[in-house]
């Protein structure tokens, strides 16, 4: 337990001081985010604000998990892999948020060229985790052996791709209200630490010898976030970019398959799913009905900013959203564990 606060903790001061020092050093050398000329006109004001906030949580959590490892901690494999996913989706986001600055257009990475970036995290952490550590290759909702469908190694790398370049691209969504994407980040790794730290109370049942180490990571993102957000809540002071968006994606999907619990992480990141899902259909219905939109913008925040709710109103209440989302995936994660006699 002292691992997980030492951790948060760090993450936190680091995260707090560091995205100060970032916003204080990208203001005098006038780095700012392109604002994408069709979207909702309130946020043309937002051209400019400073971006890549997302290399100080990405440098809180590597700091905070290191530092807590003095405490009386044991590195693990599969708790370095997803640290090091993470970090790798958190390098594909700065030289996609760099790109945008330099060349002061909203557009960074091509598309092509973003999903190379994505396939090469994830196929390494898929490869690593299948060669060098134990990690379960069944299909998994709650837990390894639930429903257990095996998928063998190579059908466990394809789904891993598939869960992590699925999950970096539905938070990269949600990023685009101020604190959004980050709040709901912070709800979803909250999550996960109380997961994988039931899991190390239960190792015999869950078969999972890194869950310490995992929880510790998540802890760390959940410090490294909240200290972001302090600068980051509306109005922001700066943006995340996708260097967090994409670290944040990427590290969801890299703890739930560590954790086995790939099929719960739908649910506990309900809001991105929402998000994801509301630009696959206005993409639909505009293609299937002659240029007609179900939304008035997608991603949906937009829709409901455009329909006339304040910022702020959206923000809170898809954070309200988020939270019960997750509170319904905890509740049949631990409904599970109950069934399974996993509680003593």
């Amino acid at each position: 337990m002292n691992r997980l606060l030492i951790a948060a903790a760090v993450s936190m001061i680091v995260s707090l001081f560091g995205t100060r020092l970032l916003l204080k050093w990208l203001t005098e050398h006038k780095i700012g985010q392109p604002i994408r000329s069709d979207g909702p006109e309130g946020h043309h004001t937002k051209a400019g604000t400073p971006t890549m906030g997302g290399v100080a949580i990405v440098s809180g959590t590597v700091l905070g998990y290191v530092i807590s490892d003095f405490f009386g901690g044991i590195y693990t494999l599969r708790g370095i892999f997803v640290l090091m996913c993470i970090v790798g989706g958190g390098a594909v986001g700065l030289l996609d948020d760099w790109i945008k600055v330099v060349a002061a257009r909203n557009r960074g990475l091509n598309k092509r060229a973003k999903i190379i970036g994505l396939l090469v995290v994830a196929v390494g952490f898929a490869f690593l985790m299948t060669e060098f550590t134990s990690v379960h290759t069944t299909l998994a909702f709650t837990r390894f052996d639930n429903p257990g469908w095996e998928l063998g190694r190579i059908g466990w790398m394809l789904w891993a791709v598939l869960l992590i370049i699925a999950t970096t691209n539905s938070v990269n969504l949600t990023d685009g209200l101020d604190g959004l994407a980050a709040g709901a980040g912070v709800i979803c790794f909250a999550a996960f630490t109380l997961i994988a730290f039931w899991q190390f109370r239960h190792l015999e049942n869950y078969s999972n010898p890194a869950a310490l180490d995992l929880a510790v990571i998540s802890a760390a993102m959940v410090g490294g976030i909240v200290g972001f957000l302090w600068w980051n809540a509306a109005p922001a002071q700066i943006f995340m970019g996708d260097t967090g968006s994409l670290a944040i994606g990427s590290g969801l999907a890299a703890l739930s398959l560590s954790t086995s619990t790939h099929l719960l992480l739908p649910i506990i990141g309900g809001l991105f799913v929402l998000e994801t899902v509301s630009v696959i259909l206005q993409i639909v219905v505009f293609h299937r009905f002659g240029g007609r939109r179900l939304f008035r913008m997608a991603p949906i925040h937009h829709h409901f900013e455009l329909a006339g709710w304040p910022e702020t109103t959206v923000i809170v209440r898809l954070w309200i959203m988020s939270g019960l989302c997750t509170a319904v995936g905890l509740g049949i994660f631990y409904r599970d564990a109950i069934a399974a006699g996993f509680t003593a």
